[in-house]
């Protein structure tokens, strides 16, 4: 029985396109605890190989988070699977605004701490103690109300490129800090405001909006399903869309776009652009905003001196990369002081 991926990003990439089958990218997560995350991980990998699903999922004690992309002939096959599974049955899964057949290119199901980095210590309040679920509609009505604060709860790098009218957009790395900065934002209004809060598919509110209610927040509401959810519920039912941009997304395509407007600029050149890309130096890897002009210009490096890395041949970048340590600069997505538009 295979358990782990055996097969490269190209390898796979090839299969798709000799495959010719349309695919879907979902996504889904359930808090419920989970007496044995290894043996689960195991029987999801071993279930999803067979049905071609690829992705990235976290299985931890508290439950499961996961992104994929399964053949669209494969779908209610795979519903049928989580639908076996007590704590899964009928769960929602969001699926892509835009569709693209190699948003994964590897199947990873990996044995977490938690399903969402959050630094928290569950055990000093009450994670089923959630705030309110608004679906698009009851949204959108609260979020006109003067007495809401609407906040995003995603990174900066996130909130960018796409945010709701509004909103109060957090400048900040991990999901960890905002919830302190906007605790002590907010602190003067847990009890006369509503607090409306939204993330990309609905997990980083649902451990939030326990926590704060834990904190002392009388009125906390969430957009269930997230941004992706809202979007589909403003096509299919006609909703009045309040997000504008783009809605950032954890797999190749990087992100799905919900409206024309253009709400980000280049990092190095300052004109509107909100494509995000990765340095072409692998030791850098940077993600950033580039135009197409400066992604021409820079043959998508962030600066100079990867653009020189990035040329060289394959084995001299590989000889410069070791013992070297980049992943506090990666960490800190859209972070470096060669970006000289970063907002």
């Amino acid at each position: 029985m295979q358990l782990y991926n055996k097969l490269s990003a190209a390898e796979r990439a090839q299969l798709i396109d000799e495959a010719g089958k349309d695919r879907l990218t979902i996504s889904f997560y359930q808090y419920f605890k989970i007496e044995n995350p290894q043996l689960f991980r195991d029987k999801l990998f071993a279930e999803w190989d067979a049905l071609e699903v690829l992705g990235r999922t976290y299985v931890s004690y508290e439950g499961i988070n996961a992104q994929m992309s399964v053949p669209a002939e494969n779908f209610l096959k795979l519903k049928e699977q989580l639908d076996a599974i007590s704590f899964l049955k009928d769960i929602r899964l969001n699926v892509a605004v835009e569709q693209d057949n190699k948003s994964f290119l590897k199947l990873k199901v990996k044995v977490r701490d938690k399903i969402v980095a959050d630094g928290l210590n569950d055990e000093t309040f009450d994670v089923t103690d959630k705030g309110v679920h608004l679906n698009a509609e009851d949204f959108n009505e609260m979020l006109a109300d003067p007495n809401t604060i609407c906040v995003d709860m995603r990174n900066h790098y996130e909130s960018e490129i796409g945010h709701f009218q509004g909103a109060i957009t957090p400048d900040v790395d991990t999901f960890r800090d905002s919830l302190d900065v906007i605790e002590e934002d907010l602190k003067d209004h847990k009890e006369d405001k509503n607090l409306l809060m939204y993330c990309t598919g609905g997990i980083r509110c649902e451990k939030a909006s326990a926590y704060y209610k834990h904190k002392g927040f009388k009125n906390v509401y969430q957009l269930e399903g997230g941004i992706i959810e809202y979007t589909r519920q403003v096509k299919d039912e006609g909703v009045e869309n309040k997000f504008i941009g783009k809605n950032f997304v954890f797999d190749h395509r990087r992100a799905e776009r919900i409206t024309d407007d253009v709400v980000s600029n280049c990092h190095q050149c300052g004109e509107p652009a909100d494509v995000h890309v990765n340095c072409e130096n692998q030791a850098c890897h940077l993600l950033f905003i580039q135009c197409p002009s400066c992604t021409e210009k820079m043959e998508t490096c962030c600066s100079e001196k990867c653009k020189a890395i990035a040329a060289l041949p394959f084995e001299e970048q590989k000889e410069l990369r070791k013992g070297t340590h980049n992943s506090n600069k990666i960490f800190k997505k859209g972070r470096s002081e060669v970006l000289k538009y970063k907002k």
